[in-house]
């Protein structure tokens, strides 16, 4: 009879153990889980930022072709004018500036940009320009 009784508590001390390692592998599996969503999250993030860098510099791009166009460094105002308000629709917070020529000939088209998820204290996003005419 004795030996029945240490085989029966020999036989019920793993059960609880299997239940705590059960139990610890879900924790961490939920760790697991939890750091995908987070680079998801930020893989997203950097999409949109990069998103709006390609847009800023098809905007960018688009003046210094009119400028190349008319073969001026001084864009007209009705062209500026509709330019700006291209940069402020496609970018979040977007504003559209073309600088007066240098002393060496070069203007700068500068966009800067705002995106959603920053707060009000933080700088804004810029793209550069520069271009010579000959």
């Amino acid at each position: 009879m004795n030996t029945s009784l240490r085989s029966r508590a020999r036989r019920s001390l793993p059960r609880g153990f299997t239940l705590i390692e059960v139990l610890v592998s879900l924790l961490i599996f939920s760790f697991g889980v939890l750091g995908l969503v987070g680079m998801q999250a930020k893989a997203i993030q950097f999409s949109l930022q990069s998103e709006d860098r390609m847009r800023a510099s098809l905007l960018a791009d688009e003046m210094v072709s009119s400028m190349w166009a008319n073969k001026s460094t001084t864009p007209g105002t009705a062209t500026l004018t509709a330019w700006q308000q291209r940069v402020k629709d496609a970018l979040p917070s977007g504003a559209g500036a073309v600088s007066a020529v240098d002393s060496h000939g070069v203007v700068t088209v500068t966009i800067t940009w705002k995106p959603p998820s920053r707060d009000s204290t933080s700088l804004a996003n810029s793209y550069l320009t520069q271009v010579a005419m000959p």
